[in-house]
């Protein structure tokens, strides 16, 4: 039978971080063959490893299929060649058979260099200036006619993810989601994570935020008292959110209860159900939260601690919101640019109880910020885990014993 071919490489910490078993691997399940050439082991941990590996498969389609597969990894093709360009057909369309990106950081090869692509983050095109020799990413609905965007696979090379140094819960390879496995350690980790980035954030280092995307739920649950000690003590520093987590935190500052249920009666109160839009309306009606916060109409919570620690915050609007609050953006292209421009400088993600900003989050993540998901729903947190970054943590617990946890670990008396 004839088989087609392709000369690949690999390199880096290619064993320890098991990229090269878990290239091979693939090849097999996919139906193709493979001969290692060469291979070079480093003899240190800080020593690259490199290996040469001939790919073959029956046909030239399977051929492009394992090679597309093992891509990610950082499996680039010998052969080097420059990117192919095309220009966009028409304002909001990408050429045929565009790149899409994953993740991972990625560089293209233009005039024989390799260029860095700004602003990874999956499921986006790479548009090229090839006299500037810049590469960035850029979503589908803001392409311009005429502008120059990869299509096809040559001369994209994709840099896996290397084990981190550190030995806690973001070393794993990969990280199962389980509600039977204890958290303690878990939370333990991150909050020396959270420690650690605050020290950075203070000293003025790059990449030492850190982002909390978070729903309605840590109200409802109890998590309010919680969350808002870790803003008060600086350790968020960035909030993504909808409509209804700041709507039911001011709820409970102004009536004492959170979707018409008392939080001190421990039941529903009398026209409760009418709290969350009283609340919103009279927000409306003095114009911002901040301001709501600044002339002490709202006194506690989640967004008084915010205003008053000058976190960023960016809320979402969805087709079931009421109101909504003054600042919610109620444009979902809006709101992505939004949240999109607010990931620079991120050190870890935090996505609790809200599955739609949880997984808009994720999406917008490169691989190298470590995140962690906190659902009471298993598929949540398993679909953040599937995204294909070994430093996603998933956790199925409620939010407020989260919050409450990882607040006390960090020395609050709640």
């Amino acid at each position: 039978m004839t088989q087609t071919q392709e000369t690949v490489v690999l390199t880096g910490h290619i064993i320890d971080s098991l990229i090269l078993a878990k290239v091979l691997d693939r090849i097999l399940m996919m139906g193709g063959t493979f001969d290692i050439q060469d291979m070079q082991i480093g003899k240190t941990r800080e020593e690259p490893s490199r290996a040469r590996i001939i790919v073959r498969a029956s046909s030239a389609k399977l051929l492009s299929e394992i090679l597309h597969a093992i891509q990610p990894h950082g499996a680039s093709v010998e052969s080097e060649r420059d990117c192919r360009l095309a220009a966009a057909p028409a304002d909001g369309i990408f050429p045929d058979e565009f790149y899409a990106t994953t993740h991972l950081s990625t560089q293209v090869r233009v005039h024989d260099q390799w260029v860095e692509v700004e602003g990874i983050e999956m499921d986006l095109g790479i548009c090229v200036d090839p006299v500037g020799l810049t590469a960035r990413t850029i979503p589908m609905g803001q392409v311009k006619r005429g502008d120059l965007i990869v299509t096809g696979r040559e001369g994209v090379r994709v840099i896996p993810l290397q084990r981190p140094r550190a030995r806690d819960v973001f070393s794993f390879m990969e990280s199962q989601v389980s509600a039977e496995r204890p958290h303690g350690h878990i939370i333990g980790d991150i909050a020396k994570r959270l420690m650690q980035l605050r020290a950075g954030f203070r000293e003025g280092k790059s990449g030492s935020k850190v982002l909390l995307a978070g729903g309605p739920a840590i109200v409802h649950a109890g998590g309010r008292e919680a969350l808002t000690w870790l803003i008060e003590e600086a350790f968020i520093h960035v909030l993504f959110c909808g409509n209804a987590l700041p709507a039911h935190d001011m709820e409970v500052d102004l009536y004492g209860t959170s979707l018409g249920y008392g939080h001190a009666a421990g039941r529903v109160v009398p026209h409760g159900h009418e709290h969350h839009l009283r609340t919103i309306n009279r927000i409306r009606a003095i114009g911002s939260i901040e301001a709501a916060v600044r002339t002490g109409v709202i006194k506690t919570g989640i967004m008084a601690a915010c205003v008053r620690r000058g976190v960023h915050i960016v809320m979402a609007g969805t087709i079931r919101d009421d109101g909504p609050l003054p600042g919610v953006i109620t444009d979902s292209l809006e709101a992505q640019a939004a949240m999109r421009a607010a990931i620079p400088g991120i050190g870890l993600a935090l996505l609790v109880a809200s599955t739609l900003h949880a997984v808009a989050t994720g999406n917008l993540l490169p691989a190298t910020i470590p995140s962690v998901c906190v659902d009471v729903n298993p598929a949540v947190p398993t679909k953040l885990s599937d995204r294909g970054s070994f430093q996603a943590v998933g956790l199925v617990m409620d939010a407020a014993s989260f919050l409450r946890e990882l607040a006390r670990e960090l020395g609050a008396r709640l």
